[in-house]
């Protein structure tokens, strides 16, 4: 989830395409298969986060113990994220060298949905699980109906509070039910601790774009325009800047909340709170240790009354590629994985993420001790089941790594730090995307 810049040179993916097909040969693309009667399939996947290779080499060994009759060999890498979406839209493009699987980050699907789509529909293996799934998250991956892609997570957005902090300021977290209870309880705060309330992030998109979705609108809408001059991206990016300047906010140390800078400020108690997505739990437990048990989750403050009180941000979404030879058990395993409730169990228990089907929500198995219950308490879910109904579902489209790019490397750097009118930077960034 980490702010990467999007590669658009086409000297760049020329070189690549040379590179490719110089280290490429029929007998050892990723996607070759040899297997003889009676062996595992091969598999291959790419992947840029070592924890989902982590997930899906377990998940592997679990279907072959399911299922030995039609065992897989797993063949997974994890590449650094750039790499591994330009390598496999390269491969992609130039029609050879890609893998069977591959996942493929929400800001960059866009990239790989533009005209003759080189990933394998999912719909029969989507479509019989519809009821159980939130289906926002694999629109997130769809074009004309088809299914490309299934995420690891919801992504709902929460306000992490340091309830140490806000207990020393006098402030109860249940009293803050809109920005301007949050605004409030912020000058109480910074009033009486010396704390900023927040930080929030100028090189990356998750304090502006969650507000913005909560608010009724997006990047772009349902069409695919760009609708950053909207009212509504107006009003959250004003909002925020007032949090700046009167010092409620300050921008994260490092310039994002995935910064090694911001993990260590706010491990040291340095912001009484921060809003991000459920799957950001993994980043206190991994990175910020000193605040186990200070930390209480709660739903997002609104603007005003009936607005959604979370959103789905960000998420990763696993291909399977047009190349496979191995299409139809890619597929199988890919249900197994990502589709099964066993699987999206294995989902929380491994990875922390809120599973992508609600049936799981209130089993039992989410309440077994781990790690995350151990930081955070046990009543984790009790907050995501509350906002059930209020998860606002984001737009994504062709544009969109190009917006995210343009937010992350300038609109929100020159609202946030440089402190430029909102309204100017949105409309400069209205014109320059295109």
């Amino acid at each position: 989830m980490k702010r990467k810049l999007q590669v658009t040179s086409a000297a760049v993916l020329a070189s690549m395409l040379i590179l490719s097909a110089c280290t490429s040969s029929p007998s050892t693309t990723p996607n070759d298969s040899a297997t003889k009667p009676g062996e595992p399939v091969k598999l291959s996947f790419w992947t840029f986060n070592e924890l989902h290779q982590k997930f899906f080499e377990s998940m592997a060994e679990s279907w072959n113990k399911a299922h030995p009759d039609q065992s897989i060999k797993l063949e997974a890498t994890t590449f650094p994220y750039d790499d591994n979406h330009n390598k496999l839209l390269v491969a992609l493009q130039s029609g050879t060298g890609a893998p069977d699987m591959a996942d493929i980050e929400i800001s960059k699907i866009g990239n790989f949905l533009k005209g003759d789509v080189q990933l394998t529909s999912l719909n029969d293996i989507v479509e019989p699980e519809k009821a159980n799934l939130v289906m926002s998250r694999l629109e997130n991956y769809a074009k004309e109906g088809k299914y490309y892609g299934i995420d690891y997570h919801v992504g709902a957005q929460v306000i992490y509070y340091n309830k140490e902090i806000l207990d020393k300021a006098g402030v109860n977290a249940d009293n803050i039910k809109t920005w301007d209870d949050y605004e409030n309880a912020g000058k109480q705060v910074l009033e009486k601790t010396g704390k900023p309330m927040t930080t929030v992030e100028t090189q990356d998109q998750w304090s502006f774009w969650p507000l913005v979705v909560q608010h009724g609108s997006d990047f772009l809408d349902k069409s695919g325009n760009v609708t950053l001059g909207d009212q509504a991206n107006n009003d959250v990016l004003s909002y925020l800047q007032k949090l700046v300047k009167e010092k409620v906010a300050i921008v994260a140390p490092g310039g994002f909340h995935h910064a090694e800078e911001y993990y260590g400020f706010m491990n040291k108690g340095g912001a009484a709170s921060v809003w991000m997505p459920m799957w950001y739990m993994g980043r206190f437990t991994d990175y910020m240790p000193d605040l186990k048990g200070k930390i209480i989750i709660k739903p997002m403050p609104v603007f005003k009354q009936g607005e959604m009180r979370s959103s789905g941000m960000g998420g990763t979404g696993t291909v399977i590629t047009k190349q496979s030879k191995n299409q139809e058990i890619a597929k199988k395993f890919l249900s197994y994985a990502k589709l099964s409730k066993e699987g999206n169990i294995q989902i929380w228990s491994q990875l922390g993420f809120d599973p992508i089907r609600t049936d799981v929500w209130n089993d039992p198995a989410l309440k077994a001790d781990n790690k995350f219950t151990a930081y955070f308490g046990k009543n984790l879910w009790d907050v995501l089941i509350s906002v059930k109904g209020e998860i606002a579902p984001t737009n994504i489209k062709e544009k969109t790594p190009a917006v995210s790019d343009y937010l992350k490397t300038k609109t929100i750097f020159q609202a946030l730090n440089e402190l430029k009118d909102p309204k100017q930077v949105l409309d400069d960034a209205v014109k320059n995307i295109k």
